[in-house]
């Protein structure tokens, strides 16, 4: 049965039915209803995240947003799940104390150092000498100076400890490699004996380049002496052909000479 706008009519008739009571009761009971849908809302400002995502997404800037309903937005990656596992990162315990080492210089015991926790050589902060004792060296000069080689540094058991630090003269070079130079004479000493062998290896090769210097340089003057000898006499001028006697050898200067029979002519040469 059909009310005159076309629908049913048997809420009308039920409700005629109803006594004022009943009717109350019901409109009681439907705001009720409507009021704990309400509450249940609120209390779950977006309860299904991936239907507001597709409803209701913000572009800013290349990042997505997502209107939560709540008053806020959400940034799309923070509803993703982490890839990888947070990693923490915990400091060394320090030294425990009836492990702390005892200082060589003055024997107390210390927490830590420089040196210690560097170079592991037990002296503390307040009997560190970096002026003489404990100064750092640059393997470069500890190569030129103790005669050693890379492998003396990095290969020998135990390897030589180092610290790096940024060239002073440029910082575009390439860092420093410093090491301790109280440990560059040990390794030293271990290599070539004792320090009287380092010395007498120290002096030989001393004398070497001193003499392959000053063979550089009397090489060198023979040259220029040749040079200006061949200059004083000019063929272009002269029909005279030279008629020379017998060579003589010069120990000294190491060359030959030869002069000419019919003048006084005389001619330096050396022989390959």
């Amino acid at each position: 049965m059909e009310d005159n706008n076309g629908g049913p009519s048997v809420i009308t008739n039920t409700q005629d039915k109803l006594t004022p009571e009943q009717i109350a009761r019901m409109d009681k009971n439907r705001h009720r209803a409507l009021l704990l849908r309400q509450a249940r809302e609120q209390a779950k400002p977006y309860p299904n995240l991936s239907q507001a995502a597709e409803k209701s997404i913000i572009r800013v800037q290349g990042s997505k947003f997502i209107d939560t309903g709540g008053g806020f937005l959400l940034e799309e990656k923070d509803l993703e799940e982490p890839k990888e596992p947070v990693k923490i990162q915990s400091e060394p315990a320090s030294i425990v104390k009836h492990d702390r080492p005892h200082c060589l210089e003055c024997q107390e015991e210390f927490p830590d150092s420089f040196l210690y926790q560097n170079f592991s050589h037990e002296v503390c902060d307040k009997c560190r000498d970096n002026e003489d004792k404990h100064c750092l060296i640059t393997k470069t000069e500890a190569k030129n100076e103790y005669l050693l080689k890379d492998c003396d540094f990095d290969k020998r058991d135990p390897p030589l400890k180092f610290i790096t630090k940024k060239n002073p003269h440029n910082s575009n070079w390439g860092e420093m490699i410093l090491y301790l130079q109280l440990q560059v004479e040990q390794r030293a000493i271990e290599v070539w004996g004792d320090e009287e062998k380092l010395n007498e290896q120290k002096e030989i090769r001393q004398e070497i380049k001193e003499k392959a210097k000053l063979k550089k340089y009397n090489k060198q003057i023979k040259a220029l002496r040749m040079k200006v000898r061949s200059s004083l006499y000019d063929r272009t001028t002269s029909n005279h052909q030279h008629e020379f006697g017998p060579e003589t050898y010069n120990e000294e200067e190491d060359n030959y000479t030869r002069k000419c029979l019919t003048c006084c002519y005389e001619e330096t040469f050396e022989k390959m």
